[in-house]
């Protein structure tokens, strides 16, 4: 059995859904953020030293980092689903979308969030981050331009990982700036996988 550490409000919510899409057998392990400061809670640091979530125990091992986990789950459980074939063209985009989503994308996004709380404080720093900001969503934008799905004409690992980037737009307000990456939030997240996963996380803020 798949054990999935799941906090809510978190990246771990595209984890579920994976699995969901796969039709695997798992089970949850819910954690609470703190309602005041929004941490993550001590359990979570009991499962694996760095306190973050996703973390999945399968096969007796511990993953953590979204985009591993995505990796692994579909190579020994996939069954060849949601991944191009290894070798192709497709393959390698598939490979860049997964390590793009936190390796380069997320930085600015979380920037844009937490600056937003210093106040004036942090308005030296708006310009560049709204420029970085926009530069990851506009490459995001035309890569998603008259397409469904980021890689293939069907939904992939690389659409699971980089969801999370989309919902964080959708709620800070970006999507009107980017029709494309909002049709492909309102198509992932009308997906009965993506709903289930929904129902069994529990609340979930993005959605």
């Amino acid at each position: 059995m798949i054990r999935v550490h799941h906090l809510n409000d978190s990246r771990s919510q595209r984890i579920l859904w994976l699995l969901e899409e796969l039709g695997l057998a798992y089970h949850i392990v819910h954690h609470q953020r703190d309602e005041v400061t929004r941490l993550a809670p001590p359990s979570l640091s009991a499962v694996h030293p760095l306190g973050k979530s996703p973390v999945v125990e399968l096969e007796g091992t511990i993953l953590i980092e979204s985009g591993a986990i995505v990796d692994t789950i579909i190579r020994r459980k996939g069954g060849g689903r949601l991944a191009p074939p290894a070798g192709s063209p497709d393959f390698d985009r598939y490979v860049e979308w997964l390590h793009y989503a936190e390796g380069s994308a997320m930085l600015p996004v979380m920037l844009r969030l937490y600056v937003a709380r210093l106040g004036d404080a942090g308005a030296p720093l708006h310009p560049r981050i709204e420029s970085e900001t926009a530069n990851h969503f506009g490459y995001i934008e035309r890569a998603l331009a008259g397409r469904e799905w980021l890689v293939t004409d069907s939904l992939t690992g690389a659409d699971i990982q980089m969801s999370f980037l989309g919902e964080i737009a959708k709620a800070q307000g970006m999507l009107p700036h980017y029709p494309a990456i909002a049709r492909w939030v309102a198509r992932f997240q009308a997906l009965p996988a993506y709903r289930r996963a929904l129902a069994r996380g529990g609340p979930y803020s993005f959605a």
